[in-house]
This record gives C-alpha cells, sequence and structure tokens, in this order.
C-alpha cells in the first residue's frame, strides 16, 4: 500500500526534510551564484557605475533570480515548468545588453530587455516554425561570437583602460592568470559538487591571494544598512528603440530553443510524467515574466540555466522543492546587503580572470555544436565565413561602422547581432532557397531584351 503511494507520486513532487531541501538548495545556490555576481560586476565596471548602484544591481539580480526559480519551480497558472529550474543571468544577453549600452545608453538597453520579453509572448505561438532558421551552425556561430566579445570586454577589467596610468599592471595581470590556473586545477583536482562549483573555487582563491597582497579590501563590509531593497528602475524610465532592441530579440528565439532542449531533458532526468513538450511553453512564459520583472529592475535578460540541471542528475535529487528552497535562498541573499557589498569588493582581475574562463567555456560549446556540421560543404563553410567576417571585425576593429548612420549601427556595429543575423541569412540562402527558382530569378534579372 505504502509503496504504491510512493509509486503514484511524480518524482518531481516529493517533499523532502527541511534540512535536505536546505542543503540540497544551497548545493544549487552555490552552482549558480557566480553568475548574477559576475554579470552585475561586467556590466558595472563597463559603464562606470558606482558603489551603490553595483550592490543595489547584485541584490536586485539576485532577487529576480530568486522569485524566477521559485516561479518555475511551482508553476502557478501556467508561468513555469514545475521542473526542479534556476534561473539566472545568461552570459550572451548580458553581452548584448552591454553593447546595447555602449552603443545607446543603458536606458536603451534595460527597454530592449523589456521589449525581448514581451517578444517571448508573441513569438510562442510561433517560435516552433523559427527553430528551423537556427540549426547547429547559427548557434555554434553565435556562442562564438559571444565568448570573443566577452573575453575583449573582461580583459579591460584585467588590464584597465589603455593609455591609463597602471594600464596592464603586472601585478593584475598576475592575479587574473593565477585565478584561471586555480580554476583548472581545481577542476582537475575535484570530483562531484566540489568539480561542478571549481569556477566559484577558483573566484574565492583569486580572492584569497588579492587579500594576502593587499589589493582587496573588506573593511566596509558591514558599514552601512544591514537589508537591502533593490530599486525599481534604477535607471530612470527605460528608452525603447527596436533596431537597438534587434540583437537580443533574435537572441530570444535562441534562448528559446535552449529552453525547449532543457525543458525536454530534465523532464526526462527527473521521470516526469506526461508529454514533455506539452510544458515547454509555460517554461517560456516563466522566462518571459522573469526577464520582464528584471528588465524593471535593471538586470538583463534572465533565463533558465542549463548547468544546474546537471545537479539534478548528479545527485539523483529531482524535486521541484529542492529549487524552490534555492530560490527562497537566492531572495534572503539578495535582501542581505553585506552579501551585495562583499561582492563590489571582489577585486576586478580576479572576477575579470574567472570571466575570462567561463565565457570562453561559451566558445567552447559553440566550437562543439560547429563540429556536428560538415565544414567542408559549400553551404556551412560560406555561411560560418561570412557570419565571422560581419561578426569578428566590429569586435576587432572598434568604430568601423562609426561613420555609417546611426540606425544602422545598432545592427552593424554589434559583432553579435552582424554576425547571428548574417548566420541566419546565409544559411537560408543556402539551405532553405530552391535552387532552381533563385537560377530562374537571376536568369530573368540577366537575360537580354
Amino acid at each position: 500500500m505504502t509503496g504504491n503511494k510512493i509509486d503514484s507520486i511524480d518524482p518531481t513532487d516529493e517533499v523532502l526534510p527541511p534540512r535536505s531541501l536546505a542543503l540540497f538548495g544551497l548545493q544549487h545556490v552555490l552552482v549558480m551564484a557566480a553568475s548574477p555576481i559576475t554579470a552585475v560586476f561586467l556590466v558595472s565596471k563597463a559603464l562606470g557605475f558606482s558603489d551603490a548602484l553595483t550592490v543595489s544591481l547584485i541584490s536586485a539580480t539576485f532577487l529576480i533570480c530568486g522569485l524566477g526559480t521559485i516561479l518555475q519551480s511551482f508553476g502557478p497558472a501556467g508561468f513555469g515548468a514545475r521542473l526542479p529550474f534556476i534561473m539566472v543571468p545568461g552570459g550572451a544577453p548580458i553581452a548584448i545588453f552591454l553593447a546595447i549600452a555602449q552603443q545607446t545608453d543603458v536606458q536603451t538597453a534595460v527597454g530592449a530587455v523589456i521589449l525581448t520579453a514581451v517578444f517571448y509572448f508573441l513569438a510562442l505561438p510561433v517560435f516552433r516554425r523559427l527553430l528551423r532558421y537556427f540549426p547547429p551552425i547559427v548557434v555554434g556561430t553565435m556562442l562564438l561570437l559571444v565568448s570573443v566579445n566577452l573575453v575583449r570586454i573582461y580583459g579591460g577589467t584585467i588590464t584597465g583602460k589603455q593609455g591609463s596610468e597602471g594600464f596592464a599592471d603586472p601585478m593584475n595581470v598576475g592575479l587574473a592568470l593565477a585565478t584561471i590556473v586555480l580554476t583548472i586545477i581545481f577542476a582537475r583536482v575535484f570530483t562531484g559538487t566540489l568539480q561542478r562549483i571549481s569556477v566559484m573555487l577558483g573566484l574565492i582563491a583569486g580572492s584569497a591571494i588579492a587579500m594576502g597582497a593587499g589589493y582587496m579590501d573588506l573593511s566596509g563590509i558591514f558599514d552601512g544598512p544591514m537589508i537591502a531593497v533593490p530599486q525599481l528602475l534604477p535607471f530612470g524610465m527605460p528608452k525603447f528603440d527596436f533596431f537597438a532592441a534587434l540583437p537580443l530579440i533574435v537572441f530570444s528565439i535562441i534562448s528559446m530553443a535552449e529552453a525547449t532542449g532543457q525543458t525536454i531533458a530534465t523532464a526526462e532526468i527527473v521521470g516526469r510524467r506526461g508529454d514533455a513538450h506539452a510544458i515547454v511553453p509555460a517554461t517560456i512564459r516563466g522566462d518571459a515574466v522573469a526577464s520582464l520583472v528584471g528588465g524593471l529592475f535593471g538586470t538583463s535578460l534572465i533565463i533558465t540555466s542549463g548547468e544546474n540541471v546537471g545537479i539534478v542528475r548528479a545527485t539523483n535529487v529531482k524535486s521541484r522543492y529542492v529549487t524552490a528552497t534555492a530560490g527562497v535562498i537566492l531572495v534572503l541573499i539578495a535582501l542581505f546587503a553585506p552579501i551585495g557589498r562583499l561582492a563590489n569588493a571582489l577585486p576586478g582581475p580576479v572576477v575579470g580572470g574567472t570571466a575570462v574562463i567561463v565565457f570562453s567555456i561559451i566558445g567552447v560549446i559553440g566550437i562543439d555544436l560547429l563540429r556536428r556540421v560538415d565544414l567542408r560543404e559549400h553551404g556551412p563553410m560560406f555561411t560560418l565565413a561570412a557570419a565571422l567576417s560581419m561578426g569578428l571585425l566590429p569586435i576587432l576593429v572598434p568604430g568601423v561602422y562609426s561613420q555609417f548612420p546611426h540606425w544602422s549601427q545598432m545592427i552593424l556595429a554589434n559583432g553579435l547581432a552582424a554576425g547571428t543575423i548574417t548566420a541566419v541569412i546565409v544559411n537560408a540562402f543556402f539551405q532553405h532557397l530552391p535552387l532552381e527558382q533563385f537560377q530562374a530569378k537571376c536568369a530573368a534579372v540577366f537575360r537580354p531584351e
């Protein structure tokens, strides 16, 4: 009787004892905690935000990640998948958000986040038809461009501004390299959970070295209020510019594809009963709501984390109440002001070193996707070549389009947008345009009268 009752419970609905919920929930938080910290640190340093604003944004990011995680775990009214998901600020959206802010202003970047969140809802009924235009050749190229762009940006947090006093200080570069080396050592030496949080351990070890060398000051951590209240619209009213938002909107289609894969994979891992495809829209709606609210608090897109799916597989703990507990922990972290001040006190070179290796891994994922494509064929070869040409040019040669009309710079000067859109168009040209029709149209155009 008891056995039959247990068997009738969906594994995701199992409620563990409070101690286990807290322990396993904390493990999820440790795996994802570096993501919100590095995301905010990158944007704040690149855009020159004050310490107070940075602390407020860190608090807001943890808060939205926590609330979004709770939403995905419980899934009220079809908003959220009712699966053990953790939500994080994605690496690619952060890069795009920063590029938009640098090209225009931060209010326009926030407006782009809100427009993209609305686009999620508008595109949801037809997004399956759009996925055919985003095969591995396109997604892999985009991830590779994201990686190159983010490494370039984070390199600036390590070296400082070129031409300034202390540019490429050997101590700063040494701290970054030490952080990278320690992260690799931890990833090799440790196993299980410790191996999965090797990035965070590398960040902690690098910070310890910086503190020992006098490059990190913790004296002000407990100065000021203990409770942090994230600020609504911290940059003022958002500005809405469709052309500026286009790179983020394009990425959202890829994000929906990732959400589809993560939902189906997670449902399979946890043994969720029913059709996994049927709950994909609920996952995407949860991402959209979290991103919309996040935009109002000054964050970039908040999306489901693929990394934490590995924790579910490794521990075999399938309960969504564990991730809901993680969401509660994230909310508590958001409201505890010293956590934000501690994150803001982390040395730039250490965070930069952590970010460089994390975002280089994004490039590795992109290469892995490209490896599945036969690049000896003309279509994939020219798709990748054209996308890299358009994508790398503005990344490696800033200002190349500075004399072009402002509206065109929104796309052309953004390497991620230019490269991804080029990949979509060229791939469609080779794969989805019937050759006979194209030849007939060309013949009609060039046929002499």
